[in-house]
């Protein structure tokens, strides 16, 4: 019983994070779904109060603070794009990120809908630890 429990335990503990890594760096990637914004939300205001404009490299993401920057790449092509997250959203379980219309683009999946992506970028605290390192190191 013991046996199966630990067993139980590793199978859990190991597989938890199949869609998200971190490195020593704090950089994640994660994989999932992408969509774009529909060109009715043009002009309208994001939840970070910025207006929508969908030349713009922004983003939507469901937690991640407003400002973070995030690396998106289709794995299909090899094409990325740098966005900002300045929107809550996607409402849907199945869908990690909601790139503007120039995003989509620049990525190549503008027209499929939804499309499977990675994304990464680096955990919120730590660009500032990185240059007060930076600077510490450039101070010796």
């Amino acid at each position: 019983m013991k046996i199966l429990l630990l067993l139980a335990a590793v199978f859990t503990f190991g597989f938890s994070n199949v869609n998200a890594q971190e490195n020593d760096e704090n950089i994640v990637l994660k994989k999932g779904k992408a969509t774009y914004y529909h060109s009715k939300f043009v002009g309208r205001k994001t939840t970070s109060g910025e207006v929508y404009r969908h030349e713009k490299l922004t983003a939507a993401h469901k937690t991640l603070p407003f400002g973070t920057e995030v690396t998106v790449t289709n794995p299909k092509n090899g094409k990325s794009v740098t966005v900002v997250i300045n929107d809550r959203g996607p409402f849907s379980k199945f869908l990690m990120i909601d790139l503007s219309q120039s995003a989509a683009k620049e990525i190549g999946i503008l027209g499929a809908g939804i499309a499977s992506v990675e994304m990464t970028y680096e955990l919120p605290g730590n660009k500032l630890a990185n240059k007060n390192k930076a600077k510490e190191d450039s101070d010796i």
